[in-house]
């Protein structure tokens, strides 16, 4: 599979962002968060200029508080709060390059601030968690150096060696501990699992669909300057289907630690399951039937007047 043609793994202009504040003598944005917002703007569904995204009210707010909690998980040193100003770092470039006017920058550099405290919240809730979120939080409060790939397995397959009932233990010691706020009053049980399970799932198809919609605009790019529809598009789709799962699993590691959401698709999916519709529907039919408070009408004696007209 060939991606240089399909440009799959979002190239973004990071690099050159930064070059540019460090010319202007701006304060410095990690560069982590920055890459992955600049990816994040580059996957959705908003339009791209020269490499760079269109920022709108609509993309900042998709970005902070619809997508952002998807994907990403600061290290404990790492400020939750650089997303938010790697936003606004790129709202002043496209101030700079004349993108925007001085009242559409204001304005999303307001909403860029407060959406970022807020996304910085959203990281926090232990309901809006995936699996490769919370299983980077487990790595680091347990000490693991997630640099190390070997490490990082044999956590993994030490973590799947224990009893349901130790792991769930596990997720719930992490807000006492500091590391997620506490979940509702449910806490850990099925129903949680469940959630963190249809969460993850719908983000990584969310990823790769957006890797997929990217190349086809690339191609769309391609095709106006006369050069011919790439091979892997003109014959196999299932392989450039297949290339677009890869790559959002990478994507998706880098968000949070390298190699980890491989790890759990492929080597230690029970550690991380992923519900379809049957166990959806199973969970749900085994619930109590919840009373709505509305007095159903009793049955018809012969004793009741009949209805007027």
């Amino acid at each position: 599979m060939n991606d240089e043609d399909l440009r799959l793994a979002p190239r973004t202009r990071a690099a050159d962002l930064l070059a540019w504040a460090a010319e202007q003598g701006r304060t410095p944005v990690a560069v982590e968060p920055l890459r992955a917002v600049m990816a994040l703007l580059e996957l959705g569904e908003g339009r791209m200029h020269d490499g760079w995204p269109e920022l709108t009210s609509g993309a900042v707010e998709h970005l902070l508080y619809e997508r952002l909690h998807l994907y990403v998980q600061p290290a404990p040193e790492e400020d939750p709060l650089a997303y938010g100003d790697a936003v606004r770092l790129l709202v002043d470039h496209q101030r700079a390059a004349r993108r925007l006017n001085a009242k559409r920058q204001e304005r999303l550099h307001a909403e860029a601030e407060w959406q970022g405290e807020l996304a910085a919240g959203l990281l926090r809730r232990a309901d809006l968690i995936t699996w490769p979120r919370l299983y980077a939080v487990l790595l680091h409060a347990h000490g693991v150096d997630v640099a190390d790939a070997a490490a990082v397995r044999d956590w993994l397959a030490g973590f799947a060696g224990l009893a349901e009932e130790e792991r769930l233990a596990a997720f719930e010691a992490l807000a006492p501990a500091g590391w997620l706020d506490e979940p509702d009053e449910l806490g850990w049980g099925p129903g949680r699992v469940l959630s963190v399970g249809m969460a993850t799932d719908g983000a990584r198809r969310l990823l790769e669909q957006g890797l997929m919609r990217r190349s086809y605009r690339n191609l769309a790019e391609l095709t106006a300057l006369g050069r011919p529809m790439p091979d892997e598009l003109a014959g196999d789709f299932g392989r450039f289907e297949e290339a677009a799962v890869d790559a959002a699993l990478d994507l998706f590691g880098e968000w949070t630690v390298p190699g980890l959401p491989r790890l759990l698709v492929e080597e230690f999916p029970g550690l991380a399951p992923e519900p379809g519709p049957e166990e959806i529907e199973a969970y749900l039919a085994q619930l109590p039937a919840e009373d709505d408070g509305t007095e159903l009408p009793a049955e018809d004696d012969g004793t009741a007047p009949p209805a007027e007209g």
